[in-house]
This record gives structure tokens, sequence and C-alpha cells, in this order.
């Protein structure tokens, strides 16, 4: 009789035993994974995030608060941090045989790492500091506290470890949905339609909900800014403004930047003491946003105010953009004024209330409407007149007002046919004429200070000696932008994030610093930061354009009689205007 020896047979707990110990303690990681993944950072999302926290510790246009600076350092360390995941996941995926590094390997490192980044942090935090006093001294601004620095690490570190929160758990929601579509799909279908269903969800969440939350508190909270009134604000005394006697337009509804505009007027005695010819009372005409129910309404009122104070019989009409929030430049709207004797008229018109950072998001298409809607109510009026007998039509807008007066024209030559010269103060990237202008630009020719055809129709300038370069006749009508290489609302795209622009690979202007460079994801936010502070600087520099306008409107619209001693004269008023607003 023959005897078969079997081995005894295992106990699924003695063969999980087995195998957990095998595996070195793998299965119990396996049941546990979510918690482990929390407490140990990836090697190359730590290496990421240490390169991109320390590049985005160099310098961009304007001086940053430290509030700024530690999110824009802990926004980049976060998208570091997730690169650095990303290229991990990928080197291990693509490689053949790719085999991981011994225990000690992995050791030695995980050691050299974290010596290399706390030297390359503290390199880079102590050249940031010098950076950032070189950029307040070209500037003349008075140098931070040191003690503002530790404030931006601590900004810095918590927002990125909120946003590598933030995006683990969505990596785990993505997760959790792909092993419960595994019911139904192949395991690659189910990981990948669970990333897609949370991603689509988190963004319709952030834009329909929280955005949408955001904008609808910001609007309300504005709005009570738009209605406020203030004190040094008075109701015009005669019929020349818009909310004054006979107007059809009450003084309540033009809104807060509306009463100071129309109020913001220069009184003929004013205009007489600069150059001492006889002045008449400039015209301003407005309407707010309260002023009637939509963008068509409301342009149409203004046209009839325009008619009701006489402005179609001024030698200069101009049909001014606003920004957001309805505010128009009163250094630009006071030197037209003067330059031409308070023989005028000016004409504006509200969209929104939200000031431009946040008309950024949600108001630019309303803009472009606008803008649009006001030049052709006005245009359509003043073409009625006998050709002998039109004021001449000027257009003029500054940062998303730029925006909205370009959107009333197809292209450059459709601007000239229908004006007598445009212009445009520190237009933002997005405008989509400035676009194309500077694309066309002669070869060679920089696109911080660019060249069209040679001049002949449209100029762009940093400074007032700029406006009378090429050589070349300028013909009329003309156009003139006016644009600082360190402003940031001119050169702030979200292709930033992904392409080097034309103008970091320029030399640098006198009021940008030589180390600024281009670095993928880095600078896009740290110009995007740029754009709070964007106006917060002297005149000359960023988007304070001072006096420079008056220079703009000399070159477009010249005036007759003018001496230099007059125009230091009006200067220097415009500065105290400048430094008032």
């Amino acid at each position: 009789m023959t005897t078969t020896n079997r081995a005894p047979a295992s106990t699924p707990g003695r063969a999980e035993a087995s195998t957990s110990s095998r595996a070195g303690g793998q299965g119990a990681s396996d049941a546990s994974w979510p918690w482990r993944r929390w407490q140990r950072p990836p090697f190359g999302g730590v290496a990421g995030g240490v390169a991109l926290l320390c590049l985005s510790l160099t310098p961009s246009l304007v001086p940053r608060h430290w509030l700024l600076q530690g999110a824009v350092s802990g926004v980049s360390a976060a998208i570091g941090y997730g690169l650095g995941v990303l290229i991990s996941h990928l080197v291990r995926q693509l490689v053949p045989r790719w085999r991981e590094p011994a225990a000690d390997v992995k050791r030695g490192t995980w050691w050299a790492l974290c010596g290399v980044s706390l030297v390359a942090i503290a390199t880079f935090g102590v050249y940031a500091g010098v950076w950032q006093r070189e950029l307040h001294q070209l500037m003349g601004i008075e140098d931070p506290p040191a003690s503002s620095y530790l404030g931006t690490v601590v900004v810095a570190a918590l927002l990125m470890v909120a946003l590598v929160l933030l995006g683990r758990g969505v990596r785990l929601a993505a997760r959790w949905v792909g092993e419960h579509l595994r019911r139904w799909l192949h395991a690659d279908l189910a990981a990948v339609l669970g990333a897609v269903i949370v991603g689509v969800l988190l963004v319709g969440s952030v834009e329909g909900v929280v955005l949408r939350a955001t904008l609808i508190v910001a609007d309300r909270s504005f709005q009570a800014v738009n209605e406020a009134v203030a004190e040094d604000v008075a109701v015009p005394e005669g019929p020349r403004r818009s909310g004054g006697p006979g107007s059809h337009v009450a003084w309540e509804d033009l809104g807060s930047q509306g009463r100071a505009f129309v109020a913001g007027a220069v009184e003929p005695e004013e205009l007489v003491a600069v150059n001492g010819r006889v002045a008449a009372e400039p015209i301003r005409v407005y309407a707010g946003l309260d002023s009637a129910a939509d963008l068509d309404e409301r342009a149409e009122l203004a046209v009839a105010e325009l008619e009701r104070t006489g402005a179609f019989e001024r030698e200069v009409l101009v049909v001014a953009g606003a920004t957001g929030r309805g505010w128009v430049n009163p250094v630009a709207a006071a030197a037209i004024e003067h330059l031409h004797d308070g023989d005028t008229a000016l004409v504006s018109m509200q969209y929104s209330y939200l000031p431009s950072w946040l008309s950024f998001l949600a108001d630019v298409e309303r803009a472009a409407e606008a803008g649009d809607e006001l030049l052709t109510h006005v245009h359509a009026r003043w073409s009625q007149l006998p050709a002998d007998e039109r004021p001449r039509l000027l257009v003029y807008g500054e940062s998303l007002g730029s925006l909205a007066m370009e959107s009333a024209f197809e292209d450059l030559d459709d601007l000239r046919a229908r004006t007598d010269g445009a212009l445009f103060v520190g237009p933002p990237n997005v405008n989509p004429l400035w676009r194309d202008l500077v694309a066309d630009r002669d070869e060679g020719s920089p696109q911080q200070l660019p060249v069209l055809d040679d001049g002949v129709a449209v100029r762009f300038a940093t400074s007032a000696a700029d406006l009378g370069r090429p050589a070349a006749p300028w013909e009329r009508p003309r156009v003139a932008y006016l644009q600082h290489p360190s402003d940031p609302v001119v050169w702030w795209s979200p292709r930033l994030a992904v392409q080097r622009p034309a103008w970091l690979a320029e030399p640098r202007a006198d009021d940008v610093l030589e180390q600024m460079r281009w670095v993928p994801f880095v600078t896009f936010w740290q110009l995007a930061a740029d754009l709070a502070h964007a106006d917060q600087v002297p005149a000359g520099h960023g988007h304070d354009y001072g006096t420079l306008v008056m220079d703009g409107w000399w070159a477009v619209a010249p005036p007759d009689g003018w001496s230099e001693t007059e125009l230091a004269r009006l200067r220097a008023v415009l500065e105290e205007v400048d430094d008032a607003a």
C-alpha cells in the first residue's frame, strides 16, 4: 500500500500572517495606506516644492508686501510639490526595469535633500531681502522691516501645507470613486473616470459656488461703497455737470466715483491761473449704474446729458472709459481741461461696483460692452453734426478703461477713421487691439517699447521723450499708449505660467531689476501678486503714470499757445492733483 505524503493545509490566518511577515509588514501598510501616505511625503514632491519655493523669492516688477510674498511662495511650493510627485511617478512608470533604491541609499538621499534644502532656503532668503531692498530703493520707497521676512516664511509654510493636503484629499477622493467604478469598468478606465468625476465636481464647486458666492458678497460690499458720499464732494451748482441743476441724472445715482468725477472739474479761475488766458467752464457728464437699467439706456442718457450741457459745441469732446468701479483718472481729466482752456466736454459711464482687480475676473466682457455702447451712441450723435462744426472727438482709457474703449473698434484703421485721436494708459495684457499692435511691431523693436510702421500712426511711450520717437512724422489722428516696463497690469498674462515672454528676454529697463528671470508657474504668481500693489508705488513706476498723461494729451491733441513755463506750471498743478487722488 502506497502512502502519499501531503503538506498540511495552512489556515487562511497563518497564510496571511506569513505573507505579511515576508513582505516586511507590507500588508499592514496596505491596510492603512491613506494614513501612511499622509505621514510620509514623497522625495520628488519635497525636492520640487523646495526648488519652486526658492525661485519664488526672486524679484519681480514691484516691491511685494510680506503677506503677498508668503502667498506667492506657498502657492509656488505647492505647485513644485505636485510637479515633483508627477515626475517621480512618470519615471517609475516609463523607465524600463525601474528598481527602488536600497533602504540605506534612500536614507542617505533624504538626509542630503534636507541639508541642501536648508542651505538653499537660507541662501535665497538672504538674497530675497537684498533684492527687495534694491527694488524699494530703485523706486524711492522706504526699505521693509527685516522682521517681515519671518512672516513670509510662516505664511508660505502654512499655505503650502494646506494646498498639499487639499491635493491629497482630492486624490484620495478620486481613488475612492475609482474603486467603486471597478465593479463595472476596467481598472484603468475606472481610475481615469474617477479622477475626471472628482475634478469636474471640484471645478464646478469652485466656479459655481465659491467664486460666485465670493463675487456676490464683494458686489454687495462694494455697492455700499459706491453709495457712500464723500464729505469733500459737493453737488454741482451750475448746469454744466451731471447731477447739477437741470440734469437728467440724479446726484445720488452717479455713484461715489461718478460724483467725484463731475465734482472734480477744474474751475475757470483755476484754468486762468495757469496760463492767464480766458477759460470756459469745463463740461463733465456721467451715467452711474443706478442712473438707468442697462448699458444701452445709460449710454442714451449720457448722450442726452451731452446735448443738455452743450457738449457738442465745445472744441474737444472726450469719451473716457472707466475702470471697474467707475473711476476716471482725475489727472488725465484735469490735464485735457487745462490744455484746452476748459473748452472741453468729458463723458464716461459706470458698468460695475467692483475694483479693477476683481473686475478682471467678473467684468471684462461687461467693460467691453460698456465702451462699445458709449462710443457708438456718442459717435452716432456726433456724426450728425456738420463736419466743420464738430468738436474734436478723442477717446481715453486707463487700465480696464482702455479695454472698454479699445473694444469699440475693430482695428487701428477703424479707430483712426472714427475719432480724432486716442490716449490709452497702462493697457491690460488682455487688450485685443494692443496685443495685435505689439505683435505687429517692426523687426528688432522691443516689446517693452515697440515701434509700429516707423511710428506713423501709433506710438508707445514709457516717458515723455518716447512720444517724439522715431523721428519720422506722426500723422493725425494720433494714437498713443503709455506703458511702464514695471507695470504688472501691462505684462501679466495667463501665458506666463508656461511661456517665457519677449519682454523678459530683452535688456532690463531702468526700474526693473536685472535679477528678474522667468520661471514657469512662479513668474505668473509673482506678477499676479504684483497687481495688488501696482498703483501703490511712486509716479513713474508700476501702474502710477503721474503727469505722463499730460504729455500723452499734448502729443495726441496738441493745443496752441503754450510756453514751456506754462507747461511746467501745469505739471506742478497736476502733481498736486495726483497726490490728492
